[in-house]
């Protein structure tokens, strides 16, 4: 998967079949906030939660921290727990 970080508009994006993925971003301290997840409709859930594990590589890749303030991105964060040592010190999902 090819993910372009557009950073004009401050978003991570990937084109797929049904369209345009993209989840804005703030970054702020050495922490990525991931704030917004758009999406289409008819999209696969596996292939969403792909695109939040590339997003997370290129966090990671930039040691940066990341605080999920998207509920769908908080809710993967709960069900993988392998990747809560990217969460910054003191936040709990």
């Amino acid at each position: 998967m090819e993910i372009k970080d557009n950073q004009l508009l401050r978003q991570f994006e990937t084109q797929t079949d049904l369209g345009l993925l993209v989840m804005e971003y703030a970054v702020q301290e050495r922490k990525l906030f991931l704030t917004k997840l758009n999406h289409p409709e008819d999209l696969n859930v596996d292939f969403i939660n792909e695109f939040i594990i590339e997003v997370l590589s290129i966090a990671e890749e930039r040691k940066l921290k990341v605080v999920p303030t998207h509920p769908k991105v908080a809710h993967f964060f709960r069900k993988n727990p392998i990747y809560k040592e990217l969460l910054p010190p003191g936040i709990k999902l």
